[in-house]
């Protein structure tokens, strides 16, 4: 029993001693740190990486007409004709999150099967 006693009083004492190294913690931020963070931000919001959506991956003239019928069934949405050798990829769509592309690839799979999702940058 008395062992007991002591061990549960000892597991008592790390509990509290460890809470109280934790509140005790400062966070120091220097000036270069936040210019640092505010250059990425503003470099993110302008260059960002995203998303977009692949429709086809195929050869030039199937994959002009079907960028022709995505721009007719989703006007408001851009859409890019871009070759990648041997082939042309329809990709649309500007995404900022996976998220995004997801829920906006819902309603473009109704009218384009076979759909992916294509992470842009690096």
């Amino acid at each position: 029993m008395k062992v007991f006693k002591l061990f549960f009083l000892g597991c008592v004492f790390v509990l509290f001693s460890s809470g109280l190294q934790a509140q005790n913690g400062k966070t120091t931020s220097s000036d270069a740190i936040q210019k640092l963070i505010t250059k990425k931000r503003a470099f993110n919001k302008k260059y960002g990486y995203g998303f977009r959506i692949q429709i086809y991956y195929g050869q030039e003239d199937e994959a002009r007409k079907l960028r022709k019928s995505f721009r007719t069934n989703f006007p408001k949405t851009k859409s890019y004709l871009t070759y990648e050798q041997p082939y042309w990829k329809v990709l649309v769509g500007d995404y900022k999150t996976k998220l995004e592309a997801d829920r906006a690839s819902l309603a473009i799979s109704e009218k384009f099967a076979g759909l992916i999702i294509v992470p842009l940058g690096k």
